[in-house]
C-alpha cells in the first residue's frame, strides 16, 4: 500500500541542484524531495509520498494523522527500515 505520511521538515539542502529536506515522521527521519514544496521550510509539516514532499499540511492535523498511522502499523512498514549511516 502506499501513503502519503506527514512528517515535520526539520533541515533542507541543495544537493544536485534539487533542494532536499530532512523530514522525521515520529521516530523515523528520511530525506524527502521539496520541489513540490518551494514554499516549505524548518518547522513546517509536509505529506511524503515516494520520497517526494507534496503538500504543506497543519502541525495538528500531521499530528492526528500520523498517530492514526503509526496506530495501525503503516508508518514503519510504508517507510521502512531507518537506513545505516
Amino acid at each position: 500500500m502506499c501513503l502519503a505520511i506527514p512528517g515535520e521538515l526539520i533541515e533542507t539542502r541543495e544537493t544536485g541542484g534539487l533542494r532536499i529536506g530532512k523530514v522525521r515522521f515520529g521516530g523515523i527521519t528520511r530525506d524527502t524531495c521539496l520541489a513540490f514544496v518551494p514554499e516549505a521550510g524548518p518547522g513546517d509539516y509536509v505529506l511524503v509520498h515516494a520520497g517526494f514532499a507534496i503538500s504543506r499540511i497543519n502541525e495538528a492535523e500531521a499530528a492526528r494523522t500520523l498517530a492514526l498511522l503509526e496506530g495501525a502499523g503503516l508508518v514503519a512498514e510504508e517507510l521502512g527500515p531507518e537506513p545505516i549511516p
